[in-house]
Order: structure tokens, then sequence, then C-alpha cells
């Protein structure tokens, strides 16, 4: 069920999208700052309770659990921004909600009557896991519309790296339905922005733990957008989620190669997530050379996550984040837009969220030090399959044959 992005509203006026053939700079550590995006609104958006994320109460168990997608995760993501060591490096933005028009960029008008049609009725489950209740709406109206204003930011040329901390997330989120905790895709509405304020190519690298099906499937037709995904290989889930993350999956019609998936086998640790950005990440975004990054970031890939099994830690999410600005000051003169998604473990996520950003920051030491310090790990495996998705991309993709 590939879907494509509507068409656009054009561009936009007074955005610009600087070429990337323009000279890059070289700033140092004290010129670097993270531009960060946030409103107090999106802690509204509840879940509920229930069995881990489903909302079912069995009737046998004394105490529920909040749902993972809780306010609790992102208060400590902030509260770690704002109080911890990064915090001289950061400037803080206030979000504001979208305009229904600005969704129209990338959703379908029948798939957002839905979602107001729910809000305005109470609210309701809209997927397995998915439940839009009251003040939920206007979250994720939130969401979306703090992301466009950190790429704006970025197209404005008023930084050159924005991080847009939202919840609820949104990489699931298709042109036509909500999925995995996600109702409005707000990477992918920052990506069409940059599109229709004349960027003329877009690269998305999405390290959440699940497959970015949503960002994938609105631009799974387009030459203009690279979407990549390195996720934990767990298939399909059902009807909101028929995706299988496999590496077959690449893209149809001019987007045929456009979509790159790299499901990794689960535990694949540090050394086998930084494998696979060098052997398949690095060379696929030297050879697109676009002029936007984004990257999709979700701390459930971590070794602690209670939805994820990648066994990240502090050390891979902090190379990661450097690997991306590396290609960001390459190609696209610095410019990357960094969108929250997941992330379910309350403190060592917020743990990861700095490493990623101090690698981002190019900072030459960890400011802070990892609550967990090692976890074992062991990368032959992954490496195994990693060389095997890099042959058979090699083999099927025009754009990167003989790299």
């Amino acid at each position: 069920m590939w879907g494509s992005p509507n068409p656009s509203m054009g561009a936009r006026a007074g955005l610009v999208c600087l070429s990337s053939s323009l000279p890059t700079t070289t700033t140092t550590t004290g010129d670097d700052r993270i531009h960060v995006f946030w409103h107090d609104g999106m802690l509204n958006h509840d879940p509920g309770t229930g069995v881990f994320d489903s909302g079912i109460d069995p009737g046998f168990l004394d105490v529920l659990e909040n749902h993972p997608e809780n306010s609790d995760r992102v208060k400590n993501m902030l509260s770690i921004l704002k109080k911890g060591p990064l915090s001289p490096f950061i400037s803080w933005h206030t979000g504001r909600p979208a305009l229904i028009p600005e969704l129209l960029t990338f959703h379908t008008s029948g798939y957002i009557d839905e979602l107001v049609e729910a809000d305005r009725n109470g609210g309701k489950m809209i997927c397995a896991g998915t439940f839009l209740n009251s003040g939920s709406w206007d979250a994720a109206l939130l969401a979306a519309g703090t992301t466009l204003s950190a790429m704006k930011h970025i197209l404005d040329g008023h930084g050159k790296i924005s991080y847009s901390l939202v919840r609820p997330p949104g990489h699931h989120a298709q042109p036509t339905q909500a999925d995995g905790y996600c109702f409005l895709n707000n990477a992918g509405l920052a990506v069409q922005l940059a599109l229709d304020s004349g960027c003329k190519s877009v690269v998305v690298v999405d390290i959440d733990v699940h497959y970015g099906n949503g960002t994938a499937e609105g631009f799974y037709h387009s030459d203009k957008v690279l979407t990549i995904s390195l996720h934990m290989n767990h298939g399909s889930w059902g009807p909101s989620h028929p995706h299988s993350g496999n590496v077959d999956e690449l893209g149809d019609g001019d987007g045929f190669g456009y979509n790159l998936n790299i499901p990794l086998p689960n535990g694949t640790g540090d050394r086998g997530y930084e494998f696979a950005m060098t052997e398949l990440v690095v060379p696929a975004v030297q050879k697109f050379q676009p002029d936007m990054m984004v990257l999709v970031i979700g701390q459930d890939s971590s070794a602690f996550d209670p939805n994820g099994r990648q066994c990240l830690t502090m050390k891979g999410y902090r190379e990661i984040g450097r690997k991306i600005r590396t290609l960001a000051d390459k190609l696209c003169d610095g410019r990357l837009l960094i969108v929250q998604e997941g992330g379910y473990q309350v403190t060592y996520s917020a743990y990861c969220l700095h490493a990623t950003l101090e690698g981002a920051l190019n900072l030459p030491l960890p400011l802070l030090s990892d609550p967990i310090a090692y976890y074992p790990e062991d990368e032959a495996f992954s490496i195994e399959v990693i060389g095997s998705i890099k042959q058979y991309q090699r083999d099927t993709i025009p754009f990167l044959k003989g790299s």
C-alpha cells in the first residue's frame, strides 16, 4: 500500500534552500550551537495506561504501567539539555502548531478529517497501541508545527543545526493513516517544506529501532528524497504497518533505489552500527549529494530500551551523530535537522540523546559519562549481514552500482 505525497503547495515566500555548491565552512566548537525547538503543550498527550502499549487492563494486575510513549521520557530529554553540561551549546526556541494546509503537503485530506473528527468526539484508539485522547490532537499539531519551525530556521539561514524535540512521534505516520504511536509525520512534513523551498534533494537517515515506514511511503516514488532506515529486523506488524522494512523495499518508479533499508540483527551494538554507517550510509549519502540532511533519532535502539533490542550505548549514538555531522559539513554546508522519535527508557534515553547531540556538535570529548559504561557485544554476525546488504545494493540500485 505504498503511497505518494500530495502535490505540494508550492514554494513558500521568503524560504530559500541554500545551494550545496556554496563553499563549506569549518566552525570551531565555540561557534557551534544546536537550536532546540520545543513547546510545553506536547506534554498534554496522554496515551493512557495498560499492559505495555495495549491500553488493556486484564483485571489481575495491581499496577498498570504508563504507555511507553508517555511525557516522562521527554521531560528527561528536556531537562538534561537545559540543566546538563550541553546547555551552553544550546539555543532555545518555542514551537507552534501546524496549520491544516501545511499538513496537506504530506497527508491526505481524508486522513486529516478522520483525526479532526476523532478529536471532536473525545478521542479513540486509531490503531493498535496508538491512542488519540483529549489533548492528543493539539499535541500532534504542535509536534508537526515545531518541526516545521526547526526546518524553517535552517532554510532562513538563522542556524545550521536544529533539533526538534517533539512528541507524539511521527515517522510511522503514513499519508493516509496513523501507525506506531504516530499521528502526523513530523520529519516528512519538514522534508516537503525543504523541497517546496527550493532544495533539490534531501536525505533522511533514520536510526530509530523501528523502520521509518511512513516517511519512506511518503517519498517512495521520488528521486528527490533518499530515505535510509537502520532498524531492528522486525518485519510487518499488522494492518497499520504492512511494510516489512526488508532490503527489497527500494522505491517505485522515479523513486526506485532511493529507499534504502538496513534491517540489522537484534543486538547489533555500537560497533555493528558504526560498520553499517561506514559501509552503507556514508557512501550512499555521498553519491546522492543532498542539499539538506535530516537525522531522525530514536533512543529505542539503546541497550536497555523496552521497545528495542539493538544494544546501542552512548558511545554508539555519539559516533552516529559525529558521522552525520561530518556528512552535513561536507555536502550541505553544515545544514542538519534532527527530529526526535522513539526512546522509552526514561533515564537512558535522555543520556543517549545527549550523546547524539555531542556527536552532532563534534565535541572532542564526552561531557557526560555513560551510567552503563559497558555492554558486551559481538558484531561478527552483524558485519556479515551488512556485507550482504552492501552487495545486494551494489547489484540492484542504479546510482550505487560501482560504488
